[in-house]
């Protein structure tokens, strides 16, 4: 038995009918590599196998009404792989669109609390012969970097690779008294916990505002301006998806002496201006995204979720890419500093004092008011850019030529981009509501333009850098 966090449990706490707190992997596949050929049968049997490597995928929650802490995880005595494991074809012709629009539908559904909160679709009908994996998890129970992760432990780096070994399943169930007891010792330790937090949330506060008198701190929340997609959402998902050459971001990077992370929010910062420009809704003021930071490194508390947030100021009123490129490297370096200083478990902590009850009723009201429609935007966007794996990778023997990650919106940030690496690409996954963006592969589109603008700028760099060491050459 394994008690979630206040932050794994938040995610269970703030979910609504719309609001849906999972998030989702597109996996695209070439069947060729597959040792014995493709077969979903086959698939089926070898997934069976392998999941007993993973104990996560078969552990469910648990609660009790004289539980006054957060759920736990349990193993699900009575786990069904059909319940979790579907077999879809995409209509004809089975393009690109097709595949989003399933995956789309599939992100609008909410997952059965009953049992272990993970589903996956199989998907044949591809016009290319592809075959697609939509792995749908609970925020509840994993982040980007520990979801990552999970696939990572279907996959293997040879086609033909062994099974992993099995873990042996604890006892189902949860102890009702076990549970009761040890969340009511856990609420009644609050108070002192809470005590000995303020004091560094008074020095934190005041260091915010001290450091942005002096301009070296990230943007403070509620300071985003206004775009189409800052409201309240619905229950409907849209997803589209793009994928880049890793070597091109690099070569950026190496032109203008910046990060590979840095080139990924320049990408998605021209193209939101190209797109809200394109709608003639380009606010004055830069954008703000939130972009969550891995804590798996440094931070020492309980949960499966190991994350902090830093706001980032997009940049999106400065006109040249190049100039938008300094700019964000040079915001994103403090952004981390005050990051940094804020520690890395902050979050984690101060979650740790949400309760179904107050922040389940709360959301629920403020969707029923579209107070999201009322406020000042707190950010604009969730931007994630989670590192994947540098080599190939094998889902149950077929390669993965693709992989595109969706995570969940929230009522007034209604768009969420999340980047992974794989191989020689960056795959970029882009997920909103549609009636706040009903045409969101315009804003897709967008990303391609914008690398190679930043490409054109990074060789006409080069060039004048030769030219340079050419005449520096000659002089001497």
């Amino acid at each position: 038995m394994q008690r979630l966090s206040g932050l794994d449990a938040g995610f269970l706490y703030l979910e609504t009918p719309s609001q849906h707190l999972h998030i989702c992997g597109l996996l695209v596949l070439d069947p060729s590599t597959v040792p014995d050929g493709y077969d979903y049968r086959a698939v089926r049997r070898e997934l069976d196998a392998r999941l007993d490597a993973v104990p996560a995928f078969r552990m469910k929650l648990a609660d009790s009404r004289f539980n006054l802490d957060h759920p736990v995880w349990v193993d699900d005595k009575d786990f069904d792989l059909d319940r979790h494991l579907h077999h879809v074809a995409v209509p004809s012709p089975g393009s690109r669109t097709e595949l989003a629009d399933l995956c789309g539908h599939i992100a609008a559904q909410p997952l059965d609390r009953a049992k272990p909160l993970w589903e996956m679709w199989v998907v044949e009908g591809l016009d290319d012969g592809s075959i697609a994996v939509i792995l749908k998890m609970h925020h509840a129970g994993v982040d980007g970097v520990s979801g990552a992760a999970m696939i990572a432990q279907l996959c293997s780096l040879d086609p033909a690779a062994p099974r992993p070994d099995t873990i042996a399943p604890g006892v189902g169930g949860g102890n009702e008294i076990y549970m009761a007891v040890a969340g009511a010792v856990n609420v009644a330790l609050r108070p002192l916990h809470l005590a000995r937090m303020l004091p560094s949330a008074v020095t934190s506060v005041a260091s915010w505002v001290a450091r942005a008198r002096r301009g070296d701190a990230m943007p403070a929340p509620f300071t985003a301006p206004r775009t189409p997609f800052n409201s309240t959402i619905t229950g409907h998902r849209a997803v589209a998806f793009a994928q880049l050459d890793l070597a091109d971001v690099k070569a950026v990077k190496n032109a203008f002496g910046v990060k590979v992370n840095d080139v990924v929010m320049t990408l998605v910062a021209s193209a939101l201006r190209s797109y809200l420009a394109g709608r003639g809704e380009l606010p004055d003021s830069p954008l703000v995204g939130m972009v969550p930071v891995s804590v798996h490194e440094e931070s020492d508390r309980p949960g499966r979720n190991q994350v902090s947030a830093m706001f980032a100021g997009l940049h999106t009123h400065i006109e040249d890419p190049v100039e938008r490129l300094r700019a964000l490297a040079d915001a994103n370096e403090v952004a981390k500093d005050h990051n940094a200083e804020l520690g890395a478990n902050m979050l984690q902590d101060w979650s740790q004092f949400m309760g179904a009850a107050v922040f389940g009723a709360a959301m629920r009201t403020y969707a029923a008011l579209r107070l999201a429609d009322k406020h000042p935007a707190i950010h604009n966007l969730v931007i994630s850019n989670v590192p994947g794996p540098p080599q190939a990778l094998y889902f149950l023997g077929a390669h993965v030529t693709a992989l595109y990650p969706f995570g969940p919106l929230f009522h007034g940030a209604g768009l969420n981009i999340t980047v992974i690496s794989l191989e020689d690409k960056l795959d970029v996954g882009l997920i909103t509501c549609p009636e706040l963006v009903p045409d969101l592969w315009v804003l897709t589109d967008c990303l391609a333009p914008a690398l190679d603008e930043l490409l054109a700028a990074a060789e006409q760099a080069r060039s004048s850098d030769d030219e340079d060491s050419s005449i520096d050459g000659v002089s001497r």
